[in-house]
């Protein structure tokens, strides 16, 4: 899914925030509304998920890091070829 969203002119004028700031920030208030996960909000904001931590470190903004989040980052893990020597 793509969403398109339209700022007014008087809001982008009077702000030093460009697209990519943009996405950060909506990806950041969704994370700490718990609305999405660390990895989804780090695509969001067209980050590398440990450089987005590091941002929401800087922000003071704790990381809630759950069952949910480890399997995704496995099967993330998995998907891109890694496989857990212990289970072979």
């Amino acid at each position: 899914m793509q969403i398109t969203l339209e700022i007014p002119d008087e809001i982008v004028q009077n702000t030093a925030l460009g697209e990519a700031d943009w996405l950060r920030e909506i990806a950041i208030a969704l994370f700490q509304k718990e609305l999405i996960t660390l990895g989804r909000a780090s695509r969001i904001a067209q980050m590398h998920q440990i450089e987005f931590q590091k941002l929401l470190g800087s922000r003071g903004i704790c990381v809630h890091y759950d069952v949910e989040d480890f399997e995704q980052d496995i099967q993330h893990l998995r998907d891109r070829g890694y496989k857990n020597s212990h289970s072979e």
